[in-house]
């Protein structure tokens, strides 16, 4: 029985107001807060409970209301407009994650597995995906093709992502630098670091002035590797040792000591101290005091070198090497390999051996060489299409063509990919040793893996082959590189001239054809002069100008079975539009249209020119040409 608000309130008052003898031992009372009940049953409160959710769902509380002011986001200004034609920032590297880094590792990958035609096309179709590979990944794939000599296919790649709107960082312009300095290209290479320093979002880096400094160093230019050395200084940057040693190696080169010393000294000033302890100098100063003759001041600087141990670069050894000191090189390359503990300290690298192995060669140890050049995977090196080439080309030019070879076959294992250096330096030992089947089969390997030799390598081939009197292989190779290669007059007159001497002047006609079908251009007046001169002294002279004639009367004939297709196409849509319309859409009675007067009234409804008209119903029929379709519109 439940009971009422009054006598639940009495029975507590007179229980707490009631006296009471408490013990020793029992703790002092303790008061707590009494909690009165604001409803009699609980169907009051359940009822009141309903009443207040009823209540806050029409009319929300006070509070919650300024809450939902307090987050709602004030609205942003609208931002100003960009300028089309500003150039686009570079991704920042945080960008490189999720499955962004995922296609990223999968195209690193596939660059380590050495397929990099895989990478690259990877990387093209996944431009235009939901997945874009960022500038990083298309930076690493340009590097393994700069790595491996593939500058066509670098610069398609490069021109392929600018044209999908890949913005562009420092690397991606370092890269293109190399490329054009590796051919040879020095103002393209001038020219890109223009556009860098006045179009780009951001500042060229210390590598690449060094990049540029060495290409133009490698590419005779030291003058003007000079100036960029001040520009670079002028901008900002400190003065770099490396780019010093470069700058000093080429006055090297030019046998300008007097610039080594120079150079030295300026450096020294520019770093404020009266001793440079940077190995990088070390084998250039070397050089400056062997060009002087003071060969007492560079055995001195040698064993300051030695004696400061980590300093010891692979400068010191090519100083030794240029002035053929092969014993004092070797043994510093002992003590190199000795002290090289990868990772804790590096002391020789892929250059010191390639030093090694060009200084043994020029001392005609080539058995050493190769035993050198076969024990960098000792220490962790491992060498390069350019290492391969050097050892390759000094044995070719020393009748050493079988350890050439046995090099060349070794390559795949190490998964180094020969490249077109490579295959003519083979090709030209094999005509030396009168091998000219080998030297076709390297050709052919060559343009097999998808090289591009150019129009010297193929005429040398052309040359060797018919040297030795094979014609048809000669001819053969012609006919495979014609849609390959530009060929100009002299190398169609050198087949034509070998095919005349050999009889076979229905050949050389042959050849005058294709070059009237595919490109008339190419078939100037001073190639048709020579084929007619040996066509003379056969009596058959008049045999061009009939080719000729019968040569622009397929054109013609051609011409006018494409005109008639054209034609034959019409007819047919005409045909088709008329089966699809109906009689009465032309205003008559199936009763009333006469044999052969269907057809002639289908023909006068329908136009030529898929031109709008109506019926005498109201229907406006549209005919389209070209795919047989028409459209019916109710008017």
């Amino acid at each position: 029985m439940a009971l009422s608000k009054l006598s639940l309130l009495n029975h507590i008052t007179k229980t707490l107001t009631k006296p009471c003898r408490l013990q020793s031992h029992a703790p002092p009372p303790t008061f707590l807060p009494i909690r009165l009940f604001s409803f009699a049953t609980p169907e009051e409160a359940a009822a009141e409970r309903r009443k207040r959710k009823r209540r806050l769902r029409i009319e929300p509380p006070l509070s919650a209301f300024r809450q939902q002011q307090q987050q709602q986001p004030r609205p942003s200004p609208s931002p100003a407009p960009q300028n089309p034609n500003a150039p686009k920032l570079p991704e920042p590297v945080s960008a490189l994650s999720g499955n962004r880094l995922n296609l990223h590792n999968r195209i690193l990958k596939l660059i380590r597995e050495n397929d990099l035609e895989e990478a690259a096309l990877l990387t093209r179709h996944s431009i235009y995906s939901n997945c874009r590979p960022t500038i990083y990944t298309c930076n690493s794939v340009m590097a393994a093709q700069l790595r491996q000599s593939k500058y066509s296919e670098l610069l398609s790649l490069h021109r392929f992502i600018t044209q999908a709107g890949v913005a562009a960082n420092v690397v991606t312009y370092n890269l293109l630098l190399n490329v054009y300095l590796d051919c040879r290209k020095t103002d393209l290479a001038l020219e890109q670091y223009k556009q860098l320093i006045n179009d780009a979002p951001f500042n060229p880096s210390p590598t690449t002035y060094r990049i540029l400094i060495k290409g133009l160093v490698d590419n005779q230019q030291v003058e003007k590797a000079l100036e960029l050395k001040d520009e670079m200084q002028s901008k900002g940057f400190k003065p770099d040792p490396t780019i010093y040693s470069y700058l000093m190696l080429g006055q090297a080169k030019n046998s300008n000591a007097d610039g080594v010393f120079e150079l030295y000294e300026e450096l020294k000033q520019k770093l404020g101290t009266d001793e440079i302890s940077d190995g990088v100098i070390y084998g250039n100063l070397m050089k400056g005091y062997f060009l002087k003759g003071m060969e007492t001041e560079a055995m001195e600087l040698y064993k300051k070198a030695i004696g400061e141990g980590s300093l010891v670069k692979m400068n010191a050894i090519a100083g030794f090497e240029q002035e053929r000191k092969v014993e004092e090189a070797l043994r510093l390359f002992e003590r190199m390999k000795n002290e090289h503990d990868p990772p804790r300290k590096l002391s020789v690298n892929l250059g010191s051996y390639n030093i090694v192995v060009d200084g043994y060669c020029a001392a005609k140890k080539f058995g050493d060489a190769i035993d050198v050049f076969n024990s960098m995977g000792e220490k962790r090196c491992s060498p390069d299409t350019l290492s391969y080439n050097v050892l390759i080309d000094h044995l070719c030019n020393n009748d050493k063509l079988a350890e050439a070879e046995e090099l060349y076959n070794g390559m795949g294992d190490k998964k180094v990919n020969p490249d077109e250096y490579t295959f003519v330096t083979l090709m030209d030992a094999c005509f030396k040793e009168n091998r000219p089947d080998d030297a076709a089969q390297y050709f052919k390997t060559m343009v097999e893996s998808k090289l591009r030799p150019n129009l010297a390598v193929y005429n040398r081939l052309m040359e060797g082959l018919v040297k030795v009197g094979k014609i048809d292989e000669a001819k053969s190779f012609f006919d495979l590189m014609i849609p390959k290669l530009r060929m100009n007059d002299d190398a169609y007159k050198f087949i034509m001239n070998a095919l005349f001497e050999n009889g076979r002047h229905d050949e050389v006609l042959k050849i005058v054809g294709g070059m009237l079908r595919e490109d008339p251009n190419d078939f100037t007046e001073e190639v048709e002069e020579f084929v007619r001169e040996g066509l003379r002294k056969e009596g058959r002279e008049d045999e061009v100008t009939n080719l000729k004639s019968e040569v622009e009367r397929e054109k013609a004939e051609a011409a006018a079975k494409v005109a008639e297709e054209a034609e034959r196409a019409k007819a047919s849509a005409r045909a088709a539009v008329a089966s699809l319309l109906p009689s009465k859409l032309l205003g008559k009675k199936d009763d009333e249209v006469k044999d052969g007067e269907e057809e002639e009234s289908t023909e006068d409804a329908v136009t030529e020119n898929g031109v709008d008209y109506e019926t005498s119903e109201g229907v406006v029929i549209s005919s389209k040409e070209g795919n047989g379709v028409s459209e019916q519109v109710t008017a």
